[in-house]
């Protein structure tokens, strides 16, 4: 217990001191820590009841959130792979209104479907990714069937070179972000995937936003060396309408940050299943990922994901079947690696985009490769979301 205190103590040392801003002196601390140790000791785990019950760690700062639950049937949770919303854990952090955080709502088996989606079908063309800088449409119209044999067999092979799924950083869906100018238009657009739409509306109804529409995504692909940087997510025309955040795969710690960088963040941990909706007051503050935490038992599945999708699934299910080839893929890719969706409404209703928006994105959109998630053995540093 000396020994916690003690790291928990430091970190609020680290944070006080003067010259560097406390966030990026928590983001460097966290980037280092070692899973398993006290350096963890002050990351706020929400999937651990006591967390709630005010006796963990930062567990002075967390409340319960309320949803709105007769806003989602319990037929449209099941359709899209969740538990019935009365079922669900919502919490918030003091002194960050608006920001709600639900542990795994997901059924057991379901995840399955939104891994499958992030590997197999949103990385694909039209899509963009960033690979489209440096290789042709032809060399990524189907990274996932460039990639499955090497995946399926990577323990047998592991001095292979890596897949172009394991190269993978960032896909865009819907408006298409513009990494150069940070900005959304009308014509770098490609329909949005319906089925990831239907889960973010049931998503921000049970968090109090009805009419929500799932307009742009970013999907970010995390190997173990990977991080995000600290930024804020402001190129939405809209920030009246949530950001939501699925995790899928290893945990990772988050970082929750103020309006400006010298405002100590709060750590927290994201686990494979959770879901984060940032709205209101906690739309626009800093945050960052600086840490992805490797299996304690060497390269393995969380548990929740152990758990076969069923093969009887509704018949107006947005959830697909997956194969166990399929899911074979999945699991060696997710073993060293996370997923995350975050879902943006950009435009308000009846709002349309500036013109001189339209005229800054008549650019070739495979231009557009700046990305910022760093990899400790890239020698580029890429950026893998918006507005750093």
């Amino acid at each position: 217990m000396g020994k916690m205190a003690a790291a928990v103590g430091s970190v609020a040392t680290l944070a006080a001191e003067p010259g560097e801003d406390a966030f990026r002196k928590l983001f460097r601390f966290y980037r280092q820590s070692r899973p398993g140790t006290v350096d963890l000791g002050g990351v706020i785990d929400f999937s651990v009841a006591h967390a709630a019950r005010g006796t963990g760690p930062g567990a002075h700062k967390v409340v319960k959130s309320h949803l709105n639950v007769s806003s989602v049937s319990d037929h449209d949770a099941y359709r899209a792979g969740l538990q019935p919303v009365s079922k669900w854990r919502a919490y918030g952090l003091q002194g960050y209104p608006g920001f709600i955080f639900i542990p795994n709502p997901f059924l057991p088996g379901y995840q399955w479907h939104w891994v499958k989606q992030c590997l197999k079908l949103y990385s694909q063309k039209p899509n963009v990714c960033n690979l489209d800088k440096h290789m042709t449409t032809e060399e990524t119209q189907d990274l996932w069937e460039q990639s499955k044999e090497f995946l399926r067999y990577k323990e047998v092979n592991k001095r292979r070179p890596r897949s172009l799924l394991e190269k993978l950083r960032w896909v865009t869906l819907g408006y298409h972000y513009n990494w150069d100018n940070k900005k959304y238009s009308a014509d770098h657009y490609t329909p949005f995937p319906s089925d990831l739409a239907f889960l973010s509306e049931q998503v921000a109804a049970a968090c109090g936003f009805q009419g929500f529409r799932a307009e742009a995504g970013i999907l970010n692909y995390y190997r173990l060396d990977s991080t995000l940087g600290i930024h804020v997510d402001r190129s939405e025309l809209d920030h009246s309408k949530p950001l939501l955040s699925f995790s899928f795969g290893q945990s990772a710690i988050f970082l929750l940050g103020g309006l400006k960088r010298d405002e100590a963040p709060t750590p927290m941990f994201m686990h494979s299943g959770d879901i984060m909706v940032m709205s209101g007051f906690s739309r626009l503050l800093n945050h960052a990922v600086p840490r992805v935490l490797p299996s304690l038992e060497g390269e393995s599945l969380p548990c929740c994901l152990e758990t076969p999708l069923p093969a009887d699934l509704p018949r107006d299910s947005v959830v697909e079947p997956c194969s166990v080839e399929d899911w074979q893929v999945c699991a060696s890719y997710l073993k060293t690696a996370r997923v995350n969706m975050t879902v943006r409404q950009v435009l308000a209703i009846g709002q349309d985009f500036p013109l001189e928006l339209m005229e800054e994105n008549k650019r070739d959109i495979t231009t557009e490769g700046s990305c910022h998630l760093d990899d400790e053995n890239s020698q580029v540093k890429a950026r893998l979301n918006p507005d750093c």
